[in-house]
């Protein structure tokens, strides 16, 4: 039953202030903005006309007008560039060189007892968020087993200290491994703009709201969600192999010189090495190869959510 922490540097939050922030993302992405408020944040993506997904994020609200998105930092330049493009026809401002905050994940079956027993106010589902000065909580999981703190580390780090104090360090790799077995995948550098949302579950996992109005990209992810079939979806497994594969790494079936998939992200759990893959349904049957048809093989997990199709 412990609690673990772990400084995820892989992770960037990209500061948007402004009273249009949230209008300039509604129009903008693929998740209800409109929602967020300092007790509620949302998970989402940013997509080309085309509907490839650019980045996915998790976006919270730390202040008055002022917001973030969590988001891979392989991606946040090209992020920031990409919203910069059009947020100057909006009464918002987008702080793409800001390393004040960072993001801390928090897993185990104790999270929620621990951080109360550090009087912190803990959320009540999944992604709702509590705030305080110059912190935010965010639960990712409906037990709240999962949640992520951003935390200003130059005004407030005693934050930070706190957590230090009452957990037990953790490592980035297995807090990896458990969003593979969660089934969330992330865009990477190596894979912005080859994924859309529905090849990594993005339609079933909160991501995409079907309901808000128009985005970029919308006509095509709302096109194939309601008259077309996902070709590809996201699923974890676990590589025979001590090596991660990178991001975006092509996979085959065996005896099959054409591609069946691409590794979303890889972890480790313990000496397993873990991965989410984007593939067919039939190359997943057949078997999985990372990098060529005679590459190591990867066992399919259980994703413990269930697929519309």
């Amino acid at each position: 039953m412990s609690a673990q922490f772990v400084l995820l540097e892989q992770e960037a939050l990209l500061h948007i202030t402004g009273p249009d922030t949230l209008k300039f993302l509604q129009g903008q992405t693929t998740c209800d903005a409109a929602a967020v408020t300092a007790a509620q944040a949302v998970v989402g993506a940013y997509c080309t006309p085309k509907g490839r997904m650019v980045c996915d994020f998790l976006l919270g609200q730390l202040g008055e007008e002022h917001y973030a998105l969590r988001l891979r930092r392989s991606v946040a330049d090209v992020a920031a560039s990409t919203f910069g493009k059009y947020i100057v026809f909006s009464k918002a401002d987008i702080a793409p060189e800001r390393s004040d905050w960072q993001v801390v994940g928090i897993w185990g079956e104790s999270s929620a007892q621990a951080l109360s027993e550090l009087g912190i106010d803990v959320p009540g589902g999944r992604y709702q968020s509590t705030a305080g000065e110059g912190w935010l909580l965010v639960q990712l999981d409906d037990e709240g087993h999962y949640l992520e703190a951003w935390i200003d580390m130059q005004e407030h780090s005693a934050q930070y200290d706190r957590l230090r104090q009452a957990l037990q360090a953790g490592d980035a790799n297995a807090w990896n491994g458990a969003q593979i077995r969660a089934g969330i995948g992330r865009v990477e550098d190596t894979t912005s703009e080859m994924f859309l949302p529905q090849d990594l579950n993005y339609d079933v996992t909160s991501h995409v709201n079907f309901s808000k109005g128009c985005y970029t990209g919308q006509e095509i992810v709302a096109r194939l969600h309601y008259r077309g079939k996902a070709k590809r979806r996201a699923y974890p497994t676990v590589a025979a192999t001590t090596e991660q594969p990178a991001a975006g790494v092509a996979l085959y079936a065996a005896g099959k010189s054409q591609s069946v998939g691409t590794v979303v992200n890889s972890g480790r759990d313990g000496d397993q090495v873990l991965c989410l893959v984007s593939a067919t349904r039939e190359g997943l049957e057949q078997g999985l190869r990372v990098g060529s048809e005679d590459g190591p093989l990867l066992e399919a997990l259980p994703l413990p959510y269930a697929l519309e199709d």
